[in-house]
């Protein structure tokens, strides 16, 4: 089936119908999922969809419709849908769409030998890497091993002469297991995602990260309220990121939903602290060469040495700011809108390795769990539950459960004080290993 001629038919369809504008968004996917437990395989699904999102703008009223099936005249009829949406709706001046023809080139997202790869091959991996992990003492059951992966291929038309297609991969794996000590339970999780299958992580790795904090979390001891330094892992970097890139969204910020909606140009962070957006990146998990609406993706510096730099827009909420889309505009499939989102999200690495971290620590507490919501992007408020290793002297002394941490973003951004060295791109969402001088923490 000829994508690109289905996606330009239907542009053509549009303006013979009275269209001003006209977006073709078609999206086609293979999905394979695998699940082993005890060494047993309790499934295997695979699957494969297209379809496509159609925008259509007359008189400044946008319309919105999708379809799967490609038929000619199931085609006219999803345009004539769109058409009859848009009619009904009021008109905004700030619905356009992008003319940047522009095409940057990222290398590495596209795995051609993934569908080649057997089966087979990839359940003797979720085997071995939970056998590996039922083997190491403490570890007594396993809840499963997993497998995903993914090909997918976006192609993206408009009326002002926009085409633009590519192909991305992405594949990954993930184990969870028990520990258990009489009465104790404690579980431990760790996943690995790549674009290429050959550069996941060996199962030997995996299966150990998965058992070692599992078994990490036994003989769990209070601590009492206090505030003390609390120590950020990469695994839990969302607890921290997740809040603030709501916080740079450009619609949150023109709603005034944002804390940093009035903070441009001003310290919001330690000045060790440079955040970037990055939708080139080799092998990203997040990367590509277009955004959802045809904008060329860039690597843009969002905090710099601590000082606010720029905010995410798509190219509605651009033209309602009065600038220009930074290619951050993000659809969840095809049958979506673009909303607007990041890329691959970071903080830039520091020099110090986490052991020098815990080592410079005089009292506080790891963290390796967070529950709750993070950072609040309207207030900038943190509360959540958490546990961890507590540190006492430079070393970890014993594990906590069931404690709160709280802050607000101010406190927390601008408490940083040390940066580690563990930088794992290889993750959209991250961060290095970082410590918060000093942070509010409630236990007993």
């Amino acid at each position: 089936m000829d994508y690109k001629a289905i996606a330009e038919q239907v542009i053509k369809i549009c303006r013979k119908n009275g269209a001003d504008l006209a977006e073709s968004y078609l999206a086609s996917s293979r999905e394979l999922s695998l699940e082993v437990r005890n060494g047993e395989i309790e499934s295997i699904q695979e699957a494969s969809s297209y379809g496509l999102g159609l925008r259509v703008i007359t008189g400044k009223k946008l319309g919105f419709a999708y379809v799967n099936d490609f038929r000619p005249e199931s085609l006219e009829e999803t345009v004539t849908r769109a058409l009859n949406f848009a009619r009904v709706l009021t008109a905004d001046e700030h619905n356009i769409l992008p003319d940047d023809r522009g095409f940057v080139e990222v290398q590495g997202l596209y795995d051609p030998e993934l569908s080649r790869i057997q089966i087979d091959k990839k359940i003797a991996l979720l085997k071995e890497v939970e056998s590996i992990a039922l083997k190491t003492p403490g570890i007594t059951k396993s809840s499963g091993a997993s497998y995903r992966e993914g090909e997918n291929e976006v192609i993206l038309a408009n009326s002002l002469g926009l085409m633009k297609s590519y192909k991305a991969t992405g594949c990954g794996y993930g184990l969870e297991v028990i520990a258990e000590k009489g009465e104790q339970k404690s579980s431990g999780f760790e996943s690995c995602s790549r674009r290429f299958f050959s550069d996941l992580k060996p199962a030997t790795e995996v299966a150990r990260k998965a058992a070692g904090d599992a078994l990490d979390m036994l003989d769990p001891k209070p601590v009492k309220t206090q505030k003390a330094a609390v120590i950020l892992t990469p695994d839990i970097a969302y607890a921290l990121l997740g809040g603030l890139i709501q916080a740079i969204n450009g619609e949150r910020v023109l709603q005034g939903a944002s804390f940093l909606g009035k903070k441009m140009g001003q310290r919001i962070a330690s000045e060790i602290i440079t955040i970037i957006d990055d939708g080139t990146l080799k092998k990203g998990m997040a990367s590509s060469p277009f955004d959802g609406e045809g904008v060329p993706t860039q690597k843009r510096t969002i905090v710099e040495n601590g000082v606010l730099k720029g905010f995410l827009y798509n190219t509605y909420a651009a033209s309602r700011a009065g600038v220009k889309s930074t290619g951050n505009a993000t659809r969840s499939g095809f049958d979506s809108l673009p909303g607007i989102g990041p890329h691959n999200f970071y903080i830039v690495a520091g020099k110090t390795t986490p052991d020098e971290i815990i080592a410079a620590t005089e009292i506080g507490l790891l963290v390796k769990e967070v529950t709750g919501y993070g950072i609040n992007p309207v207030n900038g408020n943190f509360s959540g539950g958490a546990a961890g290793l507590w540190i006492e002297k430079g070393k970890i002394a014993f594990p906590v459960k069931g404690i709160t941490i709280a802050g607000t973003a101010e406190e927390m951004l601008n408490g940083i004080d040390l940066l580690g060295n563990d930088l794992d791109l290889s993750r959209s969402l991250t961060a290095p290993t970082l410590r918060i001088k000093s942070l509010q923490i409630g236990g007993e």
